[in-house]
């Protein structure tokens, strides 16, 4: 039997991050530069996640699903090679370009892979914003016209954002994550990005970064109009609570609140991550516990019968079933 796993994060430099992942999560960046992604569960040709303890300390992900992938993912992935899902720290020191990834039915032509997404906003500052879909009436011309004249910006749908609040990014959907923002991103395991402007500034070599202005135009939903915020009520009171999120078919994802010392059992319905947002949370099974801060998560494989928890302080984590 496998039991709740944990993953040396990967840092990746940015020309648009910050030090945030180091003063809010503890997280041991590397010094002088600017992390703006820590990548918490890959497996990308790239970039694949190293589990952190347990037994299989050492052992990368990609070697998980090479000798374990059904007890990983269960049944309902049968066939599935390469793990899903991708989860993501951001941290937008600065803003992020406006870009958009290709949907489903033209990505393989395309060359690349589609990628939907949510961000759930941990952190913000008060004049954090987000950028998502286009404003009402804007045409595929009136973008054109936006690109060649430098002002395609003010096509662009943008949202004032405060932590606690979710978004949905469907392939399709242009999008962007302004200045100040630090998000738990779970995505499909793609990292094909097309960008349509980028303030005009260069990258980390000092040069302009590549735009991708025809695979954006071929990938861009032009009936994308003004998105809104994901909102759902709490559902429970007393010692345990829920936000249900995101429900589709990709991933689904709630906002569980455990009061300080309760215990409590999950059984198995599938793979799930688990991502604290506050508080600790200790999870045990197959043998092994793990004690999870917030900024951490772990992966509870799919045939694992039930898992022991205990919130250690009052604590809120993200939940994802895949």
């Amino acid at each position: 039997m496998l039991y709740p796993l944990t993953f040396t994060p990967l840092f990746m430099e940015r020309v648009w991050g910050g030090r945030n992942l180091e003063r809010l999560y503890g997280k041991a960046l590397p010094e002088g530069k600017k992390i703006g992604e820590s990548w918490e569960i890959t497996d990308r040709p790239d970039a694949v996640s190293l589990i952190s303890n347990g037994p299989l300390a050492g052992r990368s992900l990609r070697w998980l699903m090479e000798n374990h992938g059904p007890e990983v993912l269960g049944p309902t992935h049968e066939g599935v090679q390469r793990f899903p899902l991708l989860v993501k720290l951001l941290d937008a020191e600065e803003a992020l370009s406006l870009q958009v990834h290709p949907p489903a039915d033209k990505a393989v032509s395309m060359g690349g892979e589609p990628k939907t997404e949510m961000w759930y906003i941990a952190d913000a500052t008060p004049e954090a914003s987000i950028v998502a879909g286009l404003k009402q009436g804007v045409t595929r011309r009136d973008f054109e016209e936006g690109i060649a004249s430098g002002g395609v910006a003010d096509c662009f749908h943008r949202i004032p954002v405060r932590a606690g609040d979710v978004m949905f990014i469907p392939s399709g959907r242009p999008h962007a994550i302004g200045a100040g923002n630090v998000i738990f991103e779970i995505q499909q395991n793609s990292d094909t990005t097309y960008r349509v402007y980028d303030w005009n500034r260069v990258g980390l070599d000092g040069k302009p970064r590549e735009l991708h202005i025809a695979q954006s135009l071929r990938s861009i939903d032009f009936t994308d109009f003004e998105p809104e915020l994901c909102t759902s009520e709490k559902v429970g009171s007393g010692a345990v609570s829920f936000r249900y999120l995101i429900n589709d078919p990709l991933f689904r994802v709630n906002l569980t609140t455990i009061r300080r010392g309760e215990r409590f059992y999950l059984r198995s319905h599938g793979a799930q991550i688990l991502g604290v947002v506050k508080g600790k949370l200790s999870a045990k099974a197959g043998g092994v516990e793990v004690q999870l801060s917030p900024g951490q998560f772990a992966l509870l494989p799919a045939d694992l019968d039930r898992v022991a928890f205990q919130a250690e302080t009052r604590v809120e984590y993200l939940q994802v079933q895949f």
